[in-house]
């Protein structure tokens, strides 16, 4: 298990095959510590990833593992994504584990913008 109890990093999952290069994307930056993209399936009209390049399942596990470079230049790309949507707001989620919503067993983190987001879940 990670340390966030997930199972452990499977490094055939897509994320880790686009780090590798065996399955294009469309960059919109790639530094040392971090890859951002277009999602293939964007829900905004901005919707883009950006994912640490290392072996992490969670938050959790990127924060017990990586080393402090890497952790700030991962969210230092992340502020780079968003700085152009600041004006208008943009949003950052980042979904842990499947009842949260979380497909890639990658951590990862999405920024959404471009529109009204309105508010992050309904009362239910």
């Amino acid at each position: 298990m990670s340390v966030s109890g997930l199972p452990p990093y499977d490094p055939q999952n897509i994320f880790a095959r686009i780090l590798r290069g065996e399955i294009p994307c469309k960059a919109v930056l790639d530094t040392e510590h971090a890859l951002a993209f277009h999602d293939i399936s964007p829900l905004t009209p901005t919707h883009i990833l950006v994912i640490p390049k290392g072996e992490w399942v969670s938050a959790a596990d990127f924060h017990a593992g990586a080393e402090p470079a890497a952790i700030a230049g991962f969210w230092r790309a992340v502020a780079r994504i968003g700085q152009p949507l600041e004006a208008g707001g943009y949003r950052i989620l980042s979904n842990m584990g499947p009842d949260a919503g979380q497909e890639v067993p990658h951590f990862h983190v999405h920024v959404f913008g471009g529109q009204p987001l309105g508010p992050m879940l309904k009362r239910g």
